[in-house]
């Protein structure tokens, strides 16, 4: 089978498997009482599994498994050490997710456990070592004082950033496919071959459970589906040659939001870590506007920057547009936090 059989394998597996799982995933979560009740943030209708990660997770690490059969050659020694903090790292985050699901951690406990996976990932190799200078294209390559710490910043935040995005129907999960589509195309575009199918995976698992997920959702992500979401998309991101720029790109209007929201929690005396509805989904919901409407708008923005990333020519470019869409954001939200 060639290349792109392989990758077409794969995502397939990574697609069928979590379209077969899901269902099934929704259906352990009513029988163990893990579900999401009309009220608070969500207003849906009716009881909904909040075990949709269970699916998504069998897809993804399914479609792994198909793709690394017959691994693709490659000429990184790291390789498949990185590979094994992607896999290790994931099942440990979906695993403080299904306990998050079942026993409602406090937020310290789950910050605890972000730094945990976040550890998995640097001692894996999956770090934030070095980028290239927006302005005059030279690699930096920071020290190990530095990048350590960083990573650590990078990982727990992409956690963190997936879960609060996690507020409407569609919302999370499509933007990780998004997100997972644009980082496969740069691996092959820029001769990634061995690691694309990483990124197949996900895009394929993420496609499998939005079946069930786009409103009116029959399933949630929960925290097991936007823990491992958040790790698998940071981690990929620094994968992919330390992709930073355009995973802030695709990622920008949630990234803006979280900072925002957690600096207006603060301002106003309430605890930053505390849930509301003060995310920008819920400001455009609240404001009027329908939660599909705001999902599709979302996922053109992503989408939108995600091919920007990879048409620029330079990381000068990639910078001047992250900043016009980081200001647009936070316009947004000062002006419907002034509504409000």
């Amino acid at each position: 089978m060639d290349v792109v059989g392989r990758y077409a394998l794969t995502l397939i597996a990574g697609f069928g498997i979590a379209l077969a799982a899901t269902p099934l995933s929704a259906r352990l979560g009513h029988r163990l009482g893990i579900v999401a009740r009309p009220g608070g943030r969500r207003q849906h209708q009716g009881d909904i599994s909040r075990l949709g990660g269970v699916g998504l997770a069998a897809g993804f690490f399914g479609a792994l498994l198909v793709a690394y059969l017959r691994p693709l050659p490659t000429a990184d020694p790291k390789e498949a050490t990185r590979l094994a903090g992607l896999i290790l790292g994931g099942l440990l985050a979906f695993a403080l997710g299904v306990a998050d699901d079942r026993f409602d951690l406090p937020p310290g406990a789950q910050y605890a456990g972000y730094l945990l996976v976040s550890g998995i990932a640097i001692a894996s190799l999956i770090i934030l070592e070095r980028f290239n200078h927006p302005v005059t294209g030279q690699t930096l390559v920071l020290p190990t004082l530095l990048y350590v710490p960083l990573s650590a910043f990078w990982m727990t935040g992409m956690i963190v950033t997936v879960n609060w995005l996690d507020g409407l129907d569609g919302l999370a999960a499509g933007v990780a496919a998004i997100l997972a589509a644009i980082l496969s195309l740069h691996m092959i575009q820029v001769g990634q071959f061995s690691v694309a199918p990483q990124a197949l995976a996900l895009l394929g698992a993420a496609l499998g459970f939005l079946v069930y997920n786009v409103a009116p959702a029959r399933v949630f992500l929960g925290s097991s589906g936007a823990f491992l979401l958040g790790y698998l998309m940071g981690a990929l991101g620094l994968i992919a040659g330390g992709r930073v720029a355009t995973v802030l790109l695709v990622m920008g209007i949630p990234i803006v939001d979280v900072a925002w929201t957690i600096l207006d929690r603060w301002r106003h005396g309430d605890n930053p870590l505390r849930g509301d509805r003060r995310h920008l989904h819920f400001r455009l919901q609240d404001a009027g506007l329908a939660p599909r409407v705001i999902v599709n708008v979302y996922w053109g923005f992503c989408a939108l920057a995600g091919t920007l990333a990879l048409l620029l020519p330079s990381g000068l470019y990639k910078l001047v547009a992250l900043a016009l869409l980081s200001g647009a954001t936070l316009a947004l939200l000062l002006y419907l936090s002034d509504r409000s």
